[in-house]
């Protein structure tokens, strides 16, 4: 991939000899004779490096590197005088220049600064993208020692390091992402963004900006020009999530880009071109979606190149122990909790149990017990009821079979109300006797609540 700079300066030799030096070194340049074409030039076309002059006619070049650095600041500048100072020199650091060097200009020290700078602004976009990916991401770690995970552990390793689209399908909360982001850490574009999109969660009228970018003034807000997802998972990989909640318009568009791999930004009329691999993900029946005229079918060829189906929790509950395990331990050393067992009554109930929200159901689960009963070993009786009281399911036949109950009678009536009082007691605690709080976390009216919390016993300080 070439890197390419723009030289702004209006001696045309100047231009002439920077760009000579620079192409020689595998760099692509533009040339700007003002502050004022340089700025147009950015709104359309973003290089990986600026060099900048200090002397310029009409817009000085401190003024435009101060314009550069609020509209577009991770876009490394050099600046470059032929009446350098220290005053100057240090001025322009404080506004945001990468380096300053001085006419006449050495050949050595122009592609020194060059590489420096680039090589500087790669580390910072990778630097950011690592802390975002530390800060939020999942493992991309497929737990479990099922037939299913291990099948498809394996069949991960047989696409991840082709270049092959990827649809991902399967109910909510079964992992989709993890699949996905799985399939990258394993691809040849690892060491490049993986770049993720929830099209169910970003509004119609936003949908094209985020994906495509937009420049500055292309609509009311547009204060300033943005990259968008496909930019930024250019040579790397685009995680289109919840693909078929995409609206039909945005459909044509997308299958347009797909095929040819080039776009314009909303507002803009640069085309440009992208080399992304796409992985998308669906809980939806695409094919009653198509025949419900909800999704395009020429779509839905293109992004089946490689279709793989991650399966139900409840299809694969050897693995929910597993499971349950990695996320008291994740937990844990998030949040500190002390640690938490279920006794082999409670487990056997946990692990028949159908778990229609899929893993995230059974995180969620493991979250609420670690707070109420974090250092304690967990009984059947303190399970919640919608848990203790479900039929059992073969998984073989789907044939539903009456639940094993522990010796002696259950209230469950009495369960649940137990479990509710020391829910709430738990969260109380949390919130540090804010009822307020307590009552918007929960959902429920501050004055239902505190009949609950009198009915239970639980004081408010």
């Amino acid at each position: 991939m070439h890197k390419s700079i723009l030289i702004v300066d209006d001696e045309d030799g100047i231009r002439y000899s920077l760009r000579g030096i620079l192409e020689d070194e595998g760099f692509d340049v533009s040339e700007a004779e003002t502050g004022e074409l340089a700025l147009d030039h950015l709104a359309d076309d973003r290089p990986d490096l600026v060099f900048l002059d200090i002397w310029l006619p009409g817009m000085d070049g401190l003024t435009v590197l101060e314009r550069i650095k609020k509209e577009w600041d991770w876009l490394p500048v050099v600046m470059i005088s032929g009446h350098g100072n220290i005053e100057t020199a240090v001025s322009a650091i404080k506004k945001g220049a990468f380096d300053f060097i001085e006419k006449p200009l050495s050949l050595e020290k122009v592609v020194i600064t060059a590489e420096k700078a680039v090589e500087f602004s790669r580390l910072q976009t990778e630097n950011k993208a690592l802390r975002t990916r530390i800060e939020t991401e999942q493992p991309a770690k497929l737990t479990g020692n099922s037939r299913l995970i291990e099948s498809m552990r394996e069949v991960i390793g047989q696409v991840a390091p082709t270049d092959a689209w990827v649809l991902i399908t399967g109910e909510n909360g079964t992992g989709k992402e993890i699949v996905a982001r799985s399939i990258h850490s394993q691809s040849l574009r690892s060491g490049q963004p993986l770049v993720a999109v929830n099209c169910a969660a970003i509004p119609e009228e936003l949908i094209e900006s985020e994906l495509f970018g937009h420049e500055k003034g292309a609509f009311t807000g547009a204060e300033k020009a943005q990259e968008g997802k496909f930019e930024l998972a250019d040579n790397g990989t685009l995680f289109l999530d919840e693909i078929g909640d995409m609206s039909l318009k945005t459909q044509a568009k997308i299958l347009r880009i797909l095929q040819e791999q080039r776009f314009e930004r909303v507002g803009g009329r640069k085309t440009i071109n992208v080399d992304v691999r796409v992985i998308a993900a669906t809980n939806k029946d695409l094919f009653q979606e198509i025949r419900d005229g909800n999704f395009r079918e020429d779509l839905y060829y293109r992004l089946k190149v490689f279709p793989l189906e991650v399966p139900a929790l409840r299809d694969r509950s050897e693995d929910i122990s597993l499971l349950i395990n990695e996320f008291i331990a994740r937990l844990n050393k998030k949040h500190g909790f002390k640690p938490l067992t279920f006794t082999d009554k409670a487990l056997e109930v946990i692990t028949n149990y159908s778990w229609p929200g899929n893993v995230r159901e059974l995180k969620n689960f493991v979250e609420r017990m670690l707070i109420m009963f974090g250092g304690k070993e967990v009984d059947f009786d303190r399970l919640p009821p919608e848990i203790a009281s479900s039929p059992r399911v073969n998984l073989k036949s789907s044939e539903q079979l009456p639940l094993p109950l522990p010796e002696g009678e259950v209230d469950f009536k009495k369960a649940r109300a137990d479990f509710e009082a020391q829910f709430l007691e738990s969260k109380l605690r949390e919130y540090k006797g804010n009822v307020s709080k307590l009552a918007e976390a929960v959902g429920l009216e501050r004055s239902s609540l505190y009949r609950k919390l009198k009915a239970y016993e639980i004081q408010v300080e």
